[in-house]
C-alpha cells in the first residue's frame, strides 16, 4: 500500500548525442520524461529541440502502400539504426515506381472489362436482331439510334405513321423493349423528338463492336477472359515483386519507425546553447541503474536529486499494490491518482469493497460461479475487472457461509452444516440493521482517521484541527454516536452531562463553524477577509450540510444490511415459482431445476451489478470524500505516452 519513491534525474548531453542519448530515452518503460516546454517557458534562453522529422513521410508512404496492397510489413526489434534516409527513400520509390507500371496495365485492362461488360449487358437484348453494326454504322445519309423504351408506349407509335423513320423492335420484355429506329440525317432531330416524347432511352453502341451482335458478344467475352487472365499474372508479379523486396522494405520501416520516435521525443529536451538536457522521473530502485546506463555515452552527465528540489515540476505518481488489491486500482484512478505526497487508498479500497461486496452478495454457490466467472474473463480477456470478480466470489462464498445459503437455498445448505446467522428470520433482522450501521460508523471514522493523518504529513493544521473530517469532525461524530448508543442501547455510562455536551459536541460544532476565520488565523492572515456578516451567512449553511452530511452518510451503510434482506427476498421468490412449476413443495422435476437455475441467473446478474455499483457509490461518496483528492499525475514512460 504504497506511492513509489523517484528521484529526479537531469541528463545532460552535448549536440552532437542528440540521436544517441534519445534512442536509450525511448527504449526506457522505468523513466518518466518532463515536457521540456515546462523549462523553455519560464527561463529565456532556453528553448525545445525541434528539427525536421525525415521519416515521418517515409512511413506514411510505405503504410499507405501496405493498406493498397495487403503487404506483410511490420516493425522488428533491429540492433542497429543507422540508416542513409535517402537510399532508403529512393529504394523504396523505385519498389513502388514499379508496382505503379504494373497497377496501371491492371487499371486499363480493368476499365476496359468493366466497358466490355456494360456493352455485354446491352447486346444480349439485341442478340437475335439481325443486324451489322458495321454495314449500319458506315451509312452516311442515314442515322441509326438503338435504345430502349417503356413497352406500353409502343402503341403509340401508329400516331407517328406518316413519319419517315424506319422501326425495329430487338427484344420486347413485359416493362422495356429494346429497339432501334432509322431516319435521314434531314429527318433525325424531328425522329428524335419524337422518340424523346415516348420516354426512349438511347444506348450508345461502342467503336469498338463489329458484326452481328453475337459474332460482338463473343468477340468481347474471349477479351474479358482474357485479360482476366492477364490480372492475374500481374497481380502476381506485383506479389513477387514485394515478396523480393519485403525483407529491406521491413528492415527501414523498423528503422524508421525507431527513429521517428526519437523525433517524436524532441519535446522532451531542453536546448541551451551547444548542449541540451531531458529531465524526468524515475524509481528511487532504477534511478542509479539509468545514471550509469547514459553515462556510458561520452560527454554524458546525469545528475540524481530529489523529487521535490525542482518546483516547476510535479512528481508523478506510480502506485506499487501487491497482489490482492492490485486489480481495484482501476476504481481508484475512476476518481483520480493520488498525487505524490498523499496516500495510496487502494488496499483500503480492496478490503473494504471486497467485505461489504460479499456481505451483501452473500450466498456460497454463486460466489464460487462469480468467482469462476471472473477468473475465466482475467485469463482469456486479461480483463482487470475479472481479476476483481475472482476476489469479490470469494468473500461471497465465506458470507454465504455465514448467512447459510447455497443457490439461495437454505434448506440446501442445512444438509451439510448448520447456518450461523439467517437474514430472514425476523429476530436477526434487526441485529442486521445494526451491524450494517456499525460498519458503516467504523469505515467513516477510519477515513476521517486517514484524512487528519494526511493533514498532519502536508501540515495542513487548520483542515487537521477543525475540519469536519478533521479532529473536531472526528470528535463531535465519535461523542454523538456514543451519546445515541448510550440510550438506545441502555450502557448506563454517564454520558449526557453539561460537560459532555460542552466539549465533546458543542465546542467541535463551534470548530467546525469558525475553521474559516481559524485558518486564516493560523495563517497569520484576516480573519474575516469578506466581512463577518458574508461569513456567517454561508458558515450557518455549510454547517447545516454538515449535520446533515453526517447522517446520511452514516445512514448510506443502511443499504449494506438491505441488500442481505433483498438477496435473500429474491431467491425466496425464485424457489416459490419453481414450487409452483414443479406441482408443489418437496416436488423436484425438469421444471423445478429449469425454473431454479434461471432465476439464479437473473439474480446474479442483476443484483451482482447493482451491489457493485452501490458498494462502489459507498466508497467514493461516503469515505472518498473524506480524505482523497485524487489530483495527482500517473506516472508515464514515453513507450506508454
Amino acid at each position: 500500500m504504497a506511492i513509489a519513491k523517484l528521484k529526479l534525474l537531469e541528463i545532460e548531453f552535448p549536440a552532437q548525442q542528440y540521436d544517441a542519448v534519445l534512442l536509450k530515452l525511448i527504449n526506457l518503460d522505468n523513466f518518466h520524461p518532463e515536457p521540456a516546454s515546462k523549462f523553455a517557458d519560464s527561463v529565456q534562453g532556453l528553448s525545445v529541440l525541434n528539427r525536421e522529422n525525415p521519416y515521418a513521410d517515409l512511413i506514411a508512404r510505405m503504410e499507405e502502400a501496405r493498406d493498397k496492397y495487403r503487404l506483410q510489413l511490420k516493425s522488428t526489434d533491429v540492433d542497429n539504426v543507422r540508416m542513409n534516409i535517402i537510399q532508403a527513400d529512393t529504394f523504396f520509390c523505385n519498389v513502388l515506381e514499379k508496382a505503379a507500371q504494373i497497377e496501371k496495365v491492371k487499371e486499363d485492362l480493368l476499365t476496359m472489362i468493366q466497358e466490355n461488360e456494360a456493352t455485354i449487358a446491352q447486346l444480349e437484348h439485341m442478340i437475335d436482331a439481325n443486324i451489322d453494326f458495321d454495314r449500319l454504322f458506315s451509312c452516311k445519309y442515314l442515322q441509326i439510334r438503338f435504345g430502349r423504351l417503356p413497352t406500353m408506349n409502343l402503341d403509340k407509335l401508329k400516331y407517328y405513321g406518316e413519319q419517315k423513320f424506319l422501326f425495329k423492335v430487338l427484344h420486347k420484355g413485359t416493362k422495356e423493349t429494346y429497339c432501334s429506329y432509322i431516319a435521314t440525317a434531314d429527318n433525325a432531330p424531328e425522329i428524335d423528338n419524337i422518340f424523346s416524347s415516348l420516354y426512349f432511352e438511347r444506348i450508345h453502341i461502342p467503336e469498338f463492336v463489329h458484326g452481328k451482335p453475337s459474332e460482338a458478344l463473343e468477340v468481347l467475352k474471349e477479351e474479358d477472359d482474357t485479360a482476366k487472365q492477364y490480372i492475374q499474372v500481374l497481380d502476381q508479379r506485383i506479389e513477387k515483386l514485394f515478396s523480393e523486396n519485403m525483407e529491406e522494405m521491413n528492415h527501414i520501416y523498423s528503422v524508421s519507425k525507431k527513429l521517428n520516435e526519437t523525433y517524436d521525443a524532441q519535446k522532451y529536451v531542453v536546448v541551451f546553447g551547444k548542449n541540451a538536457a531531458v529531465y524526468g522521473f524515475a524509481e528511487d530502485k532504477d534511478a542509479k541503474n539509468i545514471k550509469e546506463e547514459f553515462e556510458k555515452l561520452d560527454d554524458v552527465k546525469v545528475e540524481i536529486s530529489s523529487p521535490m528540489s525542482d518546483s516547476r515540476l510535479t512528481p508523478p505518481t506510480k502506485l506499487k499494490n501487491n497482489w490482492f488489491s492490485r486489480p481495484f486500482r482501476m476504481f481508484v484512478e475512476m476518481y483520480g491518482v493520488p498525487s505524490y505526497t498523499d496516500f495510496d487508498p487502494t488496499n483500503l479500497v480492496a478490503i473494504t469493497y471486497t467485505f461489504l461486496f460479499g456481505m451483501m452478495f452473500g450466498d456460497v454457490g454463486q460466489g464460487i460461479v462469480l468467482s469462476l466467472v471472473g477468473y475465466f474473463f482475467y485469463k482469456w480477456k486479461g480483463m482487470q475487472l475479472g481479476a476483481v470478480g475472482m476476489r469479490l466470489g470469494i468473500s461471497s462464498t465465506i458470507f454465504g457461509f455465514v448467512f447459510g445459503s447455497i443457490f439461495g437455498s437454505e434448506a440446501l445448505f442445512e444438509h451439510f452444516m448448520e447456518p450461523m446467522f439467517l437474514p430472514m428470520k425476523s429476530e436477526n433482522t434487526m441485529t442486521l440493521l445494526m451491524a450494517a450501521i456499525a460498519t458503516g460508523v467504523i469505515l467513516i471514522i477510519i477515513s476521517i482517521a486517514f484524512n487528519i493523518f494526511l493533514n498532519i504529513k502536508k501540515k495542513h493544521w487548520g483542515e487537521m484541527l477543525f475540519s469536519q473530517n478533521g479532529v473536531a469532525g472526528l470528535v463531535f461524530y465519535v461523542s454523538v454516536l456514543l451519546l445515541v448508543a448510550n440510550m438506545l442501547v441502555g450502557m448506563n455510562l454517564p454520558l449526557g452531562g453539561p460537560v459532555y455536551i460542552v466539549l465533546l459536541i458543542a465546542m467541535p460544532v463551534v470548530m467546525i463553524f469558525l475553521k474559516e476565520p481559524l485558518c486564516h488565523k493560523l495563517e497569520g492572515e484576516k480573519m474575516f477577509p469578506h466581512g463577518f456578516g458574508a461569513f456567517f451567512t454561508e458558515a450557518f449553511f455549510e454547517l447545516f450540510e454538515v449535520m446533515l452530511t453526517f447522517i446520511a452518510n452514516t445512514m448510506s451503510f443502511l443499504r449494506v444490511g438491505g441488500f442481505v434482506l433483498s438477496h435473500a427476498g429474491m431467491m425466496m421468490v425464485v424457489y416459490t415459482l419453481a414450487e409452483m412449476v414443479a406441482g408443489g413443495p418437496g416436488i423436484i422435476n425438469f421444471g423445478y431445476i429449469l425454473v431454479a437455475i434461471i432465476g439464479n441467473i437473473f439474480v446474479m446478474c442483476l443484483e451482482g451489478m447493482i451491489v457493485g455499483i452501490q458498494v462502489l457509490r459507498l466508497e467514493f461518496y461516503e469515505m472518498f470524500s473524506r480524505y482523497y483528492e485524487g489530483k495527482g499525475k500517473p506516472f508515464h514512460s514515453i513507450q506508454e505516452k
